[in-house]
C-alpha cells in the first residue's frame, strides 16, 4: 500500500487552472522526486498535501495519506497532521525560521505544539534529533540564533524541525537551491539516511535533474500543471520519451562556446590583498579578536577574459568581490583597475569604481519595483560626467534591451511583469549600459530553472562576442563555471589554493580541496541522450 497516494488530483485558483489530473505516488522508504521549470505545478502539488492552498482554491481528485483523504479533512484534522505526518522542509530556511528565537527553542516548539510529550522530553528530542542532523551540542548548542549559523547550518535546523516527530512522509521542496556544491551534497546524503533510517517516504522538489539522478527512486516529470512522464529514474533517464524532458536534461549540463580573449592586457590587478574581520569579545575585559577572510589573494583578469571564482559559503568569495568593488577597505595589498587604485588613502577611488557594474544573485531584489524598466537600466548613467539625454538616451535603452534579447517595448513595463530569467537579462542590461570595463557576476544564474539558466549562459556568450566583455564569475555551481569562463580560481579559508584554465583545472585538479568540491558537485550520468 502507498504511503501517499495522489490521483487525478486537479487545482484552480479563482478559476484558473494550476494542476491538471496530477497523479503519483510515495511509498514508505521511497525517495520520488518531482521535477520541472517554474510554473509546472511542483509546489503547488506540495502545498495541495499540506493543504496549505491560498484562498479561492478548488480541488479535485483523491489525495490520499495512509488510505485516508485529506483533501476533505478539516483544518484541525490538517494541523494534528503537519509536522507529526507529515514533514516539510521549504527553499530558505532563513525565512523559515523565527530569527528572535533559538535554533532549540524553534524544534522543541514543534514538539510541544503536537503535546507529543512533556517540555522536558522535548528537550532531549530536540537535542537528539539536532544531533541526528549533524548539529551536535558541543558545536552548535541550542541556544544558538539562526542568524550565527550558515546556510546549511539553518537548513539542518528546518530538517530537524520536520523530522521532530518521526513523520511518515517527508517533503523537500528545493532544499538545496542556494547552497554550495560540498553544502548540497551534505544535505542529500542526510535526506537519503533519514530515509533509510525511519522509512519515511521523501517527496523532493527540484528543478535540477542532476540533483537526484543518483538519489531518487522514481522521477515525475512535470509541466505547465501536468504529468508529463514519470518511471523509475533508471529507467526514464535512459528512455526519455518525452521532448520536455529530454529538454530538461540538456539543460541540466549545457554547454556554451565562448569567443577567444584577443587582448592580453592587464585589466584588474589584485596583489596580497588581506581582509581582516572585527570578532566580539568573548569576555569583558578580554581584547577582540580578528577573523581574516581574505589572506593574502593575489591574481590578475586580462581584458576580454572571463574568470571564475569558486569555493564553499564562508571561503571569501564575497567579502573579495567587495575590496575589488572599493565596498569594502582592505588591511594590506593593493587592487588596481587599468592601473589606477580603487582605493585612494582610506577612500573608495570614485573614478575607478565607476568602470565596473555587478550583477546580483536576486534581480527582483536588485531593483526598485515602483520603476519603470527604462529608469531601472539606465540607473548606471549617474556615475557618467555627460550621461545620455532625449533621442541618445532612448536609442541607448532600446540597444541594451535588444542585445539582451528583449524588446525595446519592455522599457515601459514593470519589473514585476517578467519572469526570473527575464529579469536577470534586465539586470544585465543595466550592468552593460554604461559599457564598463569589467562586470562582476554574483552567482547570477544560480536561482534560475536549468532551461532558464542555459539561456542566461547562451546570452553571455553572445554578448562576449559583440561586446568582448571581460567579467569576473562568482558561483557554487561547478558544472556553470566550467562553461563559461576561460580561467578559474579555487578560494578556501580566504586563500587562492588553485587557479589555471578552466578545463586544466576541472580535468586534473592538483589541489585536495578542488578534487573535494568536484568530487562533490552533482552529475547526470551520460545517457538518455536522444535525438
Amino acid at each position: 500500500m502507498s504511503l501517499l497516494q495522489i490521483e487525478d488530483l486537479s487545482l484552480s485558483i479563482h478559476g484558473a487552472g494550476i494542476l491538471k489530473q496530477v497523479s503519483l505516488s510515495v511509498a514508505p522508504g521511497q525517495i520520488v522526486a518531482v521535477t520541472g521549470e517554474s510554473g509546472s505545478g511542483k509546489s503547488m502539488t506540495a502545498l495541495a498535501v499540506m493543504q496549505l492552498l491560498p484562498n479561492g482554491s478548488e480541488t479535485n481528485g483523491a489525495l490520499l495519506l495512509e488510505g485516508q483523504d485529506l483533501l476533505n479533512r478539516p483544518e484541525d484534522d490538517m494541523c494534528a497532521l503537519r509536522g507529526a505526518s507529515i514533514g516539510m522542509v521549504f527553499q530558505e530556511p532563513m525565512t523559515a525560521l523565527n530569527p528572535v528565537k533559538t535554533i532549540g527553542d524553534q524544534v522543541i516548539e514543534t514538539i510541544l505544539i503536537h503535546k507529543a510529550m512533556p517540555r522536558t522530553q522535548a528537550r532531549d528530542r530536540a537535542q537528539e534529533v539536532l544531533t541526528r542532523v549533524g548539529l551536535p551540542a558541543e558545536r552548535f548548542p541550542m541556544s544558538r540564533y539562526p542568524h550565527e549559523l550558515s546556510g546549511g547550518q539553518r537548513q539542518r535546523v528546518v530538517i530537524a524541525m520536520a523530522i521532530a516527530l518521526r513523520p511518515k512522509l517527508l517533503i523537500a521542496d528545493e532544499p538545496t537551491t542556494a547552497l554550495d556544491v560540498t553544502t548540497q551534497a551534505q544535505i542529500l546524503d542526510l535526506l537519503k539516511s533519514l530515509v533509510r533510517e525511519y522509512g519515511m517516504g521523501l517527496l523532493m522538489i527540484t528543478h535540477d535533474l542532476a540533483v537526484v539522478a543518483d538519489m531518487a527512486d522514481r522521477i515525475v516529470v512535470m509541466r505547465h500543471g501536468a504529468v508529463v512522464e514519470s518511471g523509475a529514474t533508471g529507467h526514464l533517464l535512459q528512455n526519455m520519451q518525452h521532448p520536455y524532458t529530454r529538454m530538461l536534461f540538456e539543460a541540466s549540463g549545457h554547454q556554451v562556446n565562448l569567443p577567444d580573449p584577443i587582448d592580453p592586457t592587464p585589466l584588474l590587478e589584485v596583489t596580497n590583498v588581506v581582509r581582516d574581520y572585527r570578532l566580539p569579545r568573548k569576555r569583558l575585559f578580554d581584547a577582540p579578536g580578528d577573523h581574516r577572510a581574505v589572506d593574502q589573494v593575489s591574481f590578475t583578469l586580462n581584458r576580454g577574459e572571463r574568470l571564475g571564482l569558486v569555493g564553499e559559503s564562508g571561503c571569501g568569495k564575497s567579502t573579495l568581490t567587495r575590496a575589488i568593488l572599493g565596498l569594502d577597505e582592505v588591511q594590506g595589498g593593493d587592487i588596481r583597475l587599468d592601473g589606477q587604485p580603487v582605493f585612494s588613502g582610506h577612500r573608495p577611488n570614485l573614478a575607478v569604481r565607476r568602470k565596473m557594474q555587478v550583477v546580483f544573485q536576486d534581480p527582483y531584489g536588485s531593483f526598485n519595483p515602483r520603476h519603470r524598466v527604462a529608469r531601472l537600466i539606465t540607473e548606471p548613467f549617474h556615475l557618467l560626467a555627460s550621461p545620455p539625454s532625449g533621442t541618445d538616451r532612448q536609442d541607448r535603452i532600446a540597444e541594451m534591451l535588444r542585445a539582451v534579447g528583449l524588446s525595446p517595448d519592455d522599457a515601459g513595463k514593470y519589473i514585476h511583469e517578467f519572469s526570473g530569467g527575464q529579469r536577470q537579462r534586465i539586470a544585465i542590461a543595466r550592468a552593460l549600459i554604461i559599457r564598463p570595463d569589467l562586470i562582476l557576476f554574483d552567482e547570477a544564474v544560480s536561482a534560475l530553472d536549468v532551461s532558464v539558466r542555459a539561456r542566461i549562459l547562451d546570452l553571455l556568450a553572445e554578448l562576449c562576442a559583440a561586446y568582448d566583455l571581460t567579467y569576473l564569475f562568482i558561483s557554487h555551481d561547478l558544472s556553470v563555471v566550467r562553461t563559461i569562463t576561460d580561467r578559474v580560481m579555487v578560494m578556501q579559508g580566504g586563500k587562492i589554493v588553485e587557479q589555471g584554465e578552466t578545463e586544466q583545472v576541472f580535468s586534473n585538479p592538483q589541489h585536495p580541496y578542488t578534487r573535494t568540491l568536484i568530487h562533490a558537485a552533482p552529475t547526470l550520468p551520460d545517457i538518455g541522450r536522444v535525438a
